[in-house]
């Protein structure tokens, strides 16, 4: 009698238990088809936003041809207008396939439509003006107030038409929301139920204990390394503040009063003075190393990639390092490829190559080439520091990337080891990748390779 009441629960339990996933399931299914509905629509409305700043942007490149156009009169900013206007045309199009039967939104597309055929027409009009005469400002004076007051009224529409889809994605994701966290909770109930009718809730909350446990002395040892980690970028940025200052003022007066008795002495007499301003210069690039690899472990280090010129960022490096005083070296720059702006962190970029070429004139002899080469390729840029030095010996290229650690060949050269360490750490940030190419007694080269960021 008593197996037969066990089998009874056991029989009861698991017909509750596949009623209760049933009736998840069924719920879960119904809410997970609107969510997909809500989803396509959040899609939808994200697709017309997309189309109206694409539209803006076109109509902002157009009118930036024209004025070019009209300033200089070349032919590629005329071009630049054309595909511009055409640009505007095909956004307008797809506007009229996104928009809903909607009767607002068909008074906005047609004030739109309106206003944008007008402004194309003072577009043409400007143009066929400076094509007839170029000196006629005060006609495009006029034509170029009525499309700012034309590009206005757009700026209205466009703000009208993107505040009510704004407005509509709102509402759909709240909805979504709201039928995500129901989802959760019937699928919730239903799971904590099941598994209590199967396992019993005595199992289940010794599990959940269990990892609760687990988590919170995971998250205890992670603020306690998070703490020791700002600790430590604190405690160096007081220090390399506190030495930076008596650093400069050292730095300062060496060079004021070697200006001065520059004329007055002989230059092997200088030469004390001389070490005062290595010595500083580089006490003060040790502190930037320190502080630089400090905050990259620590994961404080950031990445603000920005348009950079590489040409020109390369030539003032050069530029930069020759203000060192380093006068003993010839520092050549060659450029391969066509060159463009491109994104990549100014201050890492110049952390990277500014301690590569610094190693390439430390241990290269008096007299020596240093070379600075850029290779521009399509989906990444090349920069390659060349130089004739005493090279880095085979069994050492595992290692000369550790902090602190020197190659056994540097003999007497002063240094801290931490230049390639704050390297690595930086070319990584840019996802890239460093190589190194090397022969003792001939020199070294160094490549960093960063990929093109796509935006």
């Amino acid at each position: 009698m008593k197996l037969s009441l066990e089998g009874k629960w056991i029989a009861g339990g698991f017909g509750l238990t596949l009623l209760l996933m049933g009736l998840v399931s069924l719920t879960s299914y119904n809410n997970t088809t609107e969510l997909i509905e809500s989803a396509e629509r959040v899609q939808h409305t994200y697709e017309v936003l997309n189309t109206l700043t694409d539209f803006y942007a076109s109509m902002t490149v157009a009118e930036s041809g024209r004025r070019g156009y009209i300033i200089s009169g070349s032919q590629q900013e005329l071009k630049r207008h054309q595909i511009a206007v055409n640009d505007m045309q095909s956004k307008i199009d797809l506007l009229h396939k996104q928009m809903t039967n909607n009767l607002a939104w068909q008074q906005r597309m047609s004030r739109l439509n309106s206003l944008v055929t007008q402004r194309l027409g003072l577009f043409r009009k400007s143009i066929a003006l400076y094509q007839q005469d170029p000196s006629a400002i005060q006609s495009q004076a006029l034509i170029t107030e009525k499309s700012v007051n034309i590009r206005d009224e757009i700026q209205r529409v466009l703000a009208d038409i993107k505040n009510e889809e704004e407005r509509v994605l709102r509402v759909l994701l709240n909805n979504s929301r709201s039928t995500i966290h129901y989802i959760i909770l019937i699928e919730l109930i239903g799971t904590v139920l099941s598994f209590t009718v199967i396992i019993g809730i005595y199992l289940l909350l010794y599990t959940q204990w269990v990892q609760r446990q687990k988590v919170e002395s995971l998250q205890h040892t992670l603020a306690q390394e998070k703490e020791l980690g700002e600790l430590k970028i604190r405690l160096f940025s007081m220090v390399s503040h506190e030495f930076r200052t008596p650093l400069s003022v050292i730095l300062a007066s060496s060079q004021l009063l070697g200006e001065i008795l520059q004329d007055l002495v002989e230059q092997n007499q200088l030469r004390n003075l001389y070490r005062i301003q290595s010595s500083a210069k580089l006490m003060n690039q040790l502190l930037t190393d320190i502080l630089t690899l400090t905050r990259a472990e620590a994961g404080e280090l950031n990445y603000k990639p920005e348009l950079l010129d590489l040409e020109a960022f390369c030539l003032n490096l050069l530029e930069d390092v020759g203000f060192c005083g380093i006068k003993s070296h010839s520092l050549r720059f060659i450029s391969n490829g066509r060159c463009v702006r491109v994104y990549l962190d100014e201050k890492l970029l110049y952390s990277i190559l500014s301690n590569l070429l610094l190693n390439a004139i430390k241990y290269s002899p008096n007299g020596g080439n240093v070379y600075l080469i850029l290779n521009c390729e399509a989906e990444a840029t090349v920069f390659q520091i060349k130089d004739e030095g005493i090279g880095i010996p085979a069994e050492n290229y595992s290692e000369i990337y550790e902090p602190f650690y020197r190659g056994k060949n540097v003999e007497n050269l002063v240094g801290s080891g931490l230049g390639l360490a704050v390297v690595k750490k930086c070319v990584e940030l840019h996802q890239g990748e460093i190589t190194m190419e090397s022969q003792v007694g001939v020199g070294t080269t160094f490549t960093v390779k960063i990929p093109h960021l796509k935006v």
